[in-house]
């Protein structure tokens, strides 16, 4: 059985900023309605972290009451801002998923830094959210390493059997390829978020594709034949 752990924003799919844009609005809602501009790096680190740093960059505290409202205010805003930017399925996505959901022989999963509930929102708007049975998500850890590792606990409630050396993290960013050795398993990166092919050629993932549209090139390398 092969184990398949996908990342989300970038991988999957863009949401045309929609995550960010609802962070924005949330802080406008609950905390700071003249919010000024923000400048906290996004790509491959996890929501928890992200929201961390903006509370930080404007002297929030980050307590429970704070978090609630912030996080509340947050899955209440994402559908409107998916609804009214534009983003869009990335290329060979949905066939891929399609073909690996009609197979008995692989776990798909997923390894995202979006909250647990952001990730269903922006994967059901894109009608992905029925192909993923289990994942690790952004909600407590600010380390994508840690939500690694909980993705893989996930994986062995499901299916105690699973092998480490079966199992591929998809993502688009050096921290999807540095999460995936941090539980031994393999990565197979995807040049179509903010990182280039030949920039993320330097960190050596197990295999690197401009993106996933050759479906049946794509499943040889996870070791299933199409």
């Amino acid at each position: 059985m092969h184990v398949l752990l996908f990342d989300i924003d970038g991988t999957l799919l863009s949401s045309g900023g929609a995550g960010q844009a609802a962070m924005e609005a949330a802080f406008r809602r609950e905390f700071l309605p003249e919010l000024p501009a923000v400048d906290i790096p996004t790509a491959g680190r996890t929501d928890r972290a992200i929201c961390t740093d903006l509370f930080t960059q404007f002297g929030l505290s980050s307590g429970d009451e704070h978090w609630n409202k912030f996080y509340n205010a947050y899955c209440a805003e994402l559908p409107k801002h998916l609804g009214s930017l534009t983003g869009l399925v990335l290329p060979g996505v949905r066939e891929l998923l399609s073909e690996l959901s009609q197979r008995d022989d692989v776990l798909i999963g997923l390894l995202t830094g979006n909250f647990r509930e952001g990730a269903r929102l922006k994967l059901e708007h894109h009608d992905l959210h029925h192909h993923f049975r289990c994942g690790g998500y952004g909600d407590l850890h600010h380390d994508r390493d840690d939500v690694a590792r909980v993705a893989w606990q996930e994986v062995l409630k499901l299916m105690p059997t699973a092998r480490i050396e079966k199992t591929w993290v998809l993502g688009d960013t050096p921290a999807d390829i540095r999460c995936a050795r941090a539980i031994g398993a393999n990565v197979l990166a995807v040049a179509t978020g903010m990182y280039a092919h030949a920039e993320l050629a330097t960190h050596a993932p197990t295999a690197l594709y401009h993106d996933l549209s050759q479906t049946a090139d794509v499943l040889r390398t996870l070791g299933l034949e199409p």
